[in-house]
């Protein structure tokens, strides 16, 4: 956004983390996935590429660089935070996931040392930023400590632009082109297809047969 690129287009495009989420979580939790999250993967390559502006030259334009790093960072969170609350209470893994932002603050600091004077309006949006950061990441993580799935939980937190992008484009006066318009179609609909859960084939024939054998059960009984 420092760079000058519109916080509707840049809301979007990292709202496209899950992706990482769900392809780590299919490697190492062995979560599977279906046929409506690939469609979901294919969709999220493609606003990435719609979300490349190319008035600039190279194969990707310099905020995109940026925008990226993003989405594959939040994508390994998704994960840690997953594998955190099998091990931890929601509280706790909240807990340590924001003590975490201490060390990188101090860091943050002695790079760009914060101004002199800020004005109230600042502070006050700087704490709103905090509180709904810290509440909503509490709920995500209270999501997975009962035992929500990573591909489905950490999607489902990605539609978070559905909320971003008219507040950008209302309060802020954002216009949007015809490609980034399709772009940020194109991510809303890509996560949405992510979050997408379906019992795989196997869990399907344990419950038919479950049902079934409840159904013969009944059936003796009453013989």
């Amino acid at each position: 956004m420092q760079l000058g690129d519109k916080t509707a287009v840049v809301v979007a495009l990292t709202g496209l983390y899950p992706l990482v989420t769900v392809i780590l979580a299919t490697v190492f939790l062995r979560e599977r996935l279906n046929r409506v999250q690939g469609i979901g993967i294919l969709l999220a390559l493609a606003a990435i590429y719609l979300f490349n502006v190319q008035t600039e030259t190279g194969l990707l334009s310099r905020w995109l660089l940026f925008a990226l790093l993003p989405i594959a960072f939040w994508g390994i969170a998704g994960l840690l935070q997953k594998l955190s609350t099998n091990h931890l209470s929601g509280e706790l893994s909240t807990l340590w996931f924001l003590a975490a932002f201490v060390p990188a603050a101090g860091l943050i600091l002695l790079h760009q040392p914060m101004p002199a004077h800020l004005a109230l309006r600042t502070w006050l949006l700087v704490v709103a930023l905090g509180f709904t950061f810290g509440l909503g990441n509490f709920a995500l993580l209270a999501a997975f400590a009962r035992n929500g799935k990573a591909s489905v939980i950490t999607p489902i937190s990605g539609l978070y632009p559905v909320v971003s992008i008219p507040i950008a484009m209302v309060a802020l006066g954002e216009r949007v082109g015809l490609r980034e318009t399709l772009g940020i179609a194109l991510a809303l609909f890509g996560v949405a297809a992510l979050s997408c859960d379906t019992p795989s084939s196997q869990t399907a024939l344990q419950t038919s047969a479950a049902a079934h054998g409840q159904s013969n059960t009944t059936t003796t009984s009453t013989s």
